[in-house]
């Protein structure tokens, strides 16, 4: 399994836990479980290889990273979709979004242009062209705010 498939794979988990409710490691631990996910992998081919254990760390980190600083995420989305109510946002793009944030600001081995492209690419299978156009100039927007506080 890739990282763009871990990633993908963490965008899923993200997504579901959103109408479970459930706690983060609940998630991770109930949907890697091996019978499980061999179930999955008929309904979508992210889940067609089991992800290493680097990639399940990574899986965990990110899934619990998300639910623990989403109100912090939100928010950053909110600055930056102007003249968006974040509530109107596709509930796919919306978890892409926190996710590629939260790599950018939390994630040490991941480049911001590579967490920006990830997401655009997801969105795009998922949720479209014109919502990754979406995704896109948000997260640009984003990351060029944190070149111009680092240059200031």
């Amino acid at each position: 399994m890739t990282r763009a498939n871990a990633r993908e794979l963490a965008i899923h988990l993200i997504y579901g836990r959103e109408f479970t409710g459930e706690e983060p490691e609940q998630v991770v631990a109930a949907r890697l479980d091996k019978a499980y996910y061999a179930n999955l992998s008929q309904e979508n081919e992210v889940y067609t290889e089991r992800p290493s254990r680097a990639q399940i760390a990574y899986i965990d980190n990110v899934v619990s990273g998300v639910a623990n600083r989403v109100d912090e995420l939100n928010d950053i989305i909110r600055q930056f979709s102007i003249g968006w109510d974040v509530s109107r946002i596709s509930r796919l793009a919306r978890t892409t979004m926190q996710l590629a944030i939260f790599e950018i600001l939390y994630v040490e081995d991941v480049p911001t242009g590579a967490a920006i492209s990830e997401a655009v690419r997801i969105t795009k299978i998922y949720d479209g062209d014109e919502t990754a156009a979406f995704v896109n100039g948000i997260l640009g927007s984003f990351a060029r705010s944190l070149t111009s506080e680092v240059t200031q």
